[in-house]
């Protein structure tokens, strides 16, 4: 379980593929290292993997080739850099909303709009997606938890950047035509499938 409070900033030193699998090794922010063991969660642009190995600096995941084509972990490159936030554990504050760390799709930036320190993210997913992203209601993207702001008659959705998030986030070099990782906020999915049911269940 994740909070989408990302922790900062971690460097991918190494990507090997074999037999299907990727092995993604990644450079940890600060003192993210602390306390880690093999087979702890990690979220890694919002998606929940599993540490198979670790040194003093470095942590490695496996990714399977399904995560790979629902992420957008499968285009990155030695390099990138890429949002880290540890599992939560018992005690710690919540300061986003509660994540699983299991994508949805992708959101597509559109466009950026920019006024001082005031950033305007505004981006695009699946139709099939829209119905459970609501006005300042909650979503994450690469594992952000961000409040939705307006919607057009475009079907785009914007979110608000503070600059202590564009810091300590891949938002402080988000690009037009960038792909995100979504994930939508579960509470408001099983209220709204659960609503489609009775009303159709209503109308049968």
């Amino acid at each position: 379980m994740f909070t989408g409070i990302v922790q900062g900033l971690g460097e991918v030193v190494a990507v090997a593929s074999q037999g299907g699998i990727s092995r993604l090794t990644i450079r940890m922010p600060g003192d993210e290292l602390s306390g880690l063991t093999t087979g702890a969660s990690i979220a890694i642009n919002g998606t929940c993997l599993t540490v198979v190995a670790w040194n003093t600096m470095d942590v490695s995941f496996d990714v399977i080739d399904e995560t790979l084509k629902l992420t957008n972990l499968g285009a990155l490159q030695a390099g990138d850099f890429v949002n880290v936030e540890r599992a939560a554990r018992f005690g710690d504050e919540i300061g986003g909303h509660l994540l699983s760390g299991h994508i949805h799709g992708h959101a597509l930036v559109e466009r950026i709009e920019s006024d001082g320190d005031n950033l305007a993210v505004w981006w695009s997913v699946k139709e099939s997606l829209h119905k459970y992203i609501l006005p300042k209601g909650y979503v994450a993207l690469n594992g952000c938890s961000l409040t939705v702001g307006e919607t057009q008659v475009d079907g785009c959705l914007s979110v608000h950047l503070i600059p202590e998030t564009r810091r300590i986030t891949t938002f402080g070099a988000v690009r037009v035509g960038d792909r995100l990782n979504v994930e939508i906020d579960t509470q408001t999915q099983a209220i709204v499938d659960t609503v489609e049911r009775v009303m159709a269940g209503r109308q049968s």
